[in-house]
């Protein structure tokens, strides 16, 4: 059990770097995954995601301590265990961000992954089918990203009040010049889902020298004289250890990777004292500057039909089944949103600071399924909070989930937003052509007086949830609280690199997929050119 890479997690980064490695024949790499294969047929069928966060086979289960900024609640933290990773559970949503969120990881000093550095990468990730075509845009890569396949009118009519309001339009968001409205782009091929699973392990599988464990939990890294040799994995209740004779490489997420560098004696001395694990390397960053999306959920009630009505009996949901089987249309091809929007919450701005999921459903609780009228949700969220917040072992033992403290709404620039946020969906909500089929504010609703600033506040801290995005705790830099280098290897310890969402100095502006999966190809590529060297 010795390779000359191992690439710790199947998730977004993981996938890639893991074929990319492996795939001039010259390496050995093992793809190391603590859950199952992706056999699950939920995981293909793009509005699967209903039944895959929320089941222990393919998510985590994560869950926030109570966090002050949501009134002491503790929320759900979905995350994919599963080949694939959170790909494979997500809402299929492609979204690389702005040019400008690059530029300011360089300007951080972090050369080599501004926006000229890091597009090449998007582009040889891509096949863009969609219109319009540009230099911009990958024509050959293993991930297929689509047009939406399903259209609402209620979204097009929300697109109009926006543009009614003084937004513009956007045929292609992941331009580099982001604001606007228009429908999301998504990891679909044909009518199944394009993970990253999907998208560069199911071709690669047949390599010799790429080995894909799965069950197998990464107790911790294993350092010598201040080099990573190889991990400690757990199963099927048993440890074992695996070589790296090169490298070994972190691509367990925001969550996993700074929970297996604290398990490994990598962290802040004193916390990891705290729970009797000897320090190989101080770095007091691991753990730190979590930073997530806060989505705030506006519901209207509408006389248009949506989702909520289209399923709201079984011979319905039998026909959309029906369609879904013979022709791979349909509801059943519905991303988590189709609408979106990058606005301003002032004109006076370089960029948008917020952004919008329009979903032609609407529910309490996803998991209790949708409301009995028929409804839209104008989801928002603020782009680049300044809140962060951070991780803390629970103990020792791998197999605890750690600690988990978002710091939501810590800031005033982050309240301010977030309510600005709430008050352009009502807004638009009340323009028309939207406003001639809405019937009512469902949420925040009639006791929450557009304007009051207070009570919409009040309302975001008692009803807001996560959209799933958590970054930044192994952030790249050369400060003090930076945990790796523009090369992604760990401070202080030989050998070791992290690639996924967690190296992101600062969170991208909008959803994280599509940037992890452009951090495992970079990786992948200065891997090989130290290899070369």
């Amino acid at each position: 059990m010795e390779f000359d890479y191992l690439v710790i997690g199947a998730g977004s980064a993981g996938c890639a770097a893991a074929a990319r490695l492996s795939e001039d024949g010259r390496h050995s790499v093992a793809l190391v995954e603590a859950g199952g294969k992706d056999t699950n047929p939920w995981i293909h069928i793009p509005v699967g995601y209903f039944k895959t966060m929320g089941n222990p086979a393919t998510d985590w289960m994560y869950r926030t301590a109570p966090d002050p900024g949501l009134n002491g609640r503790d929320i759900p933290w979905p995350r994919g265990k599963v080949l694939g990773g959170s790909s494979s559970i997500n809402g299929l949503l492609y979204v690389r961000g702005q040019a400008e969120d690059f530029d300011g990881w360089r300007q951080l000093g972090n050369e080599g992954w501004g926006w000229d550095d890091v597009l090449p990468y998007f582009t040889k990730a891509e096949t863009w089918k969609g219109e319009p075509k540009s230099q911009d845009r990958g024509t050959a890569g293993p991930l297929s990203v689509s047009p939406t396949r399903l259209k609402r009118d209620v979204v097009d009519y929300w697109m109009d009040a926006a543009e009614a309001a003084g937004y513009r339009r956007n045929s292609d968001y992941n331009s580099g010049d982001q604001e606007g409205v228009g429908y999301f782009q998504l990891t679909l091929d044909g009518g199944r889902r394009c993970s990253s699973a999907r998208a560069y392990l199911k071709p690669a599988r047949g390599r010799k020298n790429l080995h894909i464990l799965t069950h197998a939990q990464t107790e911790r890294v294993v350092i010598a004289d201040g080099r990573a040799t190889g991990v400690v994995v757990n199963r099927n209740g048993q440890s074992e250890t695996l070589k790296a004779r090169r490298e070994v490489i972190l691509c367990a997420g925001a969550i996993g990777s700074p929970q297996i560098l604290m398990l490994s004696g990598v962290g802040n001395g004193a916390d990891l004292a705290e729970q009797g694990i000897e320090t190989v390397c101080h770095l007091p960053g691991v753990g730190r500057n979590l930073q997530d999306h806060l989505q705030a959920r506006p519901v209207f009630k509408t006389s248009l039909g949506t989702i909520n009505v289209e399923i709201n009996n079984l011979f319905k949901q039998g026909l959309i089944g029906l369609r879904y089987l013979l022709t791979q249309s349909g509801p059943m091809t519905m991303a988590a949103s189709l609408g979106t929007g990058f606005l301003k919450t002032d004109p006076r701005m370089a960029t948008p600071d917020i952004q919008f999921h329009i979903q032609p459903w609407s529910a309490d609780k996803p998991a209790d399924g949708p409301h009995k009228f028929s409804g839209f949700t104008a989801s928002v969220l603020q782009m680049r909070p300044e809140s962060t917040g951070h991780l803390k072992l629970a103990s020792k033992d791998f197999r605890d989930h750690p600690e988990i403290h978002p710091n939501y709404l810590a800031t005033e620039t982050d309240q301010r937003t977030l309510v600005a946020g709430i008050e352009i969906a009502r807004k638009i909500a009340r323009t028309s052509p939207l406003a001639d089929y809405i019937s009512e504010e469902h949420a925040p609703g009639a006791g929450v007086a557009l304007g009051d600033y207070a009570a919409t506040l009040d309302w975001a801290r008692d009803t807001s949830v996560t959209i799933y995005h958590p970054t930044g705790t192994c952030k790249m830099g050369r400060d003090s609280q930076a945990v790796v280098d523009p090369q992604l290897r760990v401070h202080g310890v030989d050998g070791l690199r992290v690639a996924d969402a967690s190296i992101m100095p600062v969170i991208t502006s909008g959803n994280t997929n599509a940037p992890c999966i452009m951090i495992g190809e970079k990786l992948a590529a200065m891997v090989l050119e130290d290899a070369g060297k």
